[in-house]
C-alpha cells in the first residue's frame, strides 16, 4: 500500500478546489447568472408598484433584500445541491482521499460558487437604487455585504448539502433557506409579526440585508452595520467548522 503524501496547506488545497470547481461550474455560469439576478430584478419591479413611494426605509429594505437573495439563491440554494449530488455520486470520495483539509474543500467550492452571484448582486443593488430613488454613494458596503454574507449563507448551504441524506432533501432544504430569504430580507423586522421576527433574527441572510439597507439612508449607524456583518462573519466562520467536521465524519463513515 502507497503510504499517503505530505499533507497540503489549507490555503493551497482551497485555491486548488476553488480552480477546480470553477472550472467545472463556467459552462453554467451564464444561465445562474441570468436565473439568479433576473428574480431580484424582478422582484424589484414588482414590489415597486405596491410599496408606498414616500417609504424610503421600506423601498431600501426590498432593494437590500433583492440583492441578498442572489447570493441566497448561490451560495445557499445551488451549494446545498452541489454538495448534495457529490456526496449522492461519490464524488465527495475522491476529495476525501487526499492529503487536504476537509475545510479547504468546502471553502474552495464555496468559494467558487460564491463568484457566480457578484455580478447578480451589483447589478440588483445598482438596478434597485435607480428604481426606489436611493443614493448610491454609500454602495461600497455590498462589498463587505457579498463578502461576509456569502460565506455564511454558503457555509450553511454546504452544511445543509452534507447532512441531508439523499440529495432530493438536500434540493428541498435549499430551496427553504432561500425562499426564508426570499419573504423575510425584504420586509422590514418592525413590519414582521412577533413570531416571524424570531424567525428572522435566526437567519445569517437577513443581518447582511439589514446593514445594506443602511447604507441607503442620509445617516448610517455604523454601529449597527458593524453589528450585523459581525454576525455574518461568526456564523460563517461556525458555519464553515461544521461543513468541515461533517465532511470529515462522511469520510470516516
Amino acid at each position: 500500500m502507497t503510504p499517503p503524501g505530505p499533507r497540503v496547506g489549507i490555503w493551497a488545497a482551497t485555491v486548488t478546489v476553488f480552480r477546480q470547481q470553477l472550472a467545472r461550474g463556467k459552462v453554467a455560469r451564464v444561465p445562474l447568472l441570468f436565473v439568479a439576478g433576473f428574480q431580484s430584478i424582478g422582484l424589484l419591479l414588482l414590489l415597486r408598484g405596491v410599496v408606498d413611494r414616500g417609504s424610503e426605509t421600506t423601498g431600501a429594505q426590498v432593494v437590500a433584500g433583492s440583492t441578498v437573495l442572489v447570493v441566497a439563491f448561490v451560495a445557499l440554494n445551488l451549494l446545498a445541491q452541489r454538495f448534495g449530488a457529490m456526496r449522492a455520486s461519490g464524488a465527495l470520495d475522491y476529495y476525501l482521499t487526499l492529503p487536504v483539509p476537509a475545510s479547504a474543500v468546502v471553502l474552495g467550492t464555496a468559494a467558487s460558487y460564491a463568484t457566480f452571484a457578484v455580478a447578480g448582486t451589483v447589478v440588483t443593488a445598482v438596478s434597485g437604487g435607480l428604481v426606489y430613488r436611493l443614493p448610491l454613494s454609500r454602495l461600497w458596503l455590498l462589498i463587505p455585504v457579498i463578502l461576509l454574507t456569502g460565506a455564511a449563507l454558503a457555509g450553511v448551504g454546504a452544511l445543509l448539502g452534507l447532512l441531508a441524506p439523499r440529495p432530493e432533501i438536500a434540493t428541498v432544504l435549499g430551496q427553504l433557506g432561500m425562499s426564508a430569504v426570499l419573504f423575510l430580507d425584504i420586509i422590514p423586522a418592525s413590519r414582521l409579526p412577533v413570531v416571524l421576527r424570531a424567525i428572522r433574527a435566526v437567519l445569517p441572510g437577513t443581518y447582511g440585508a439589514d446593514a445594506l439597507a443602511v447604507s441607503f439612508r442620509p445617516h448610517v449607524p455604523w454601529g449597527s452595520v458593524g453589528i450585523d456583518l459581525l454576525v455574518c462573519f461568526l456564523v460563517a466562520v461556525a458555519s464553515l467548522l461544521a461543513s468541515g467536521w461533517a465532511l470529515r465524519r462522511l469520510g470516516r463513515g
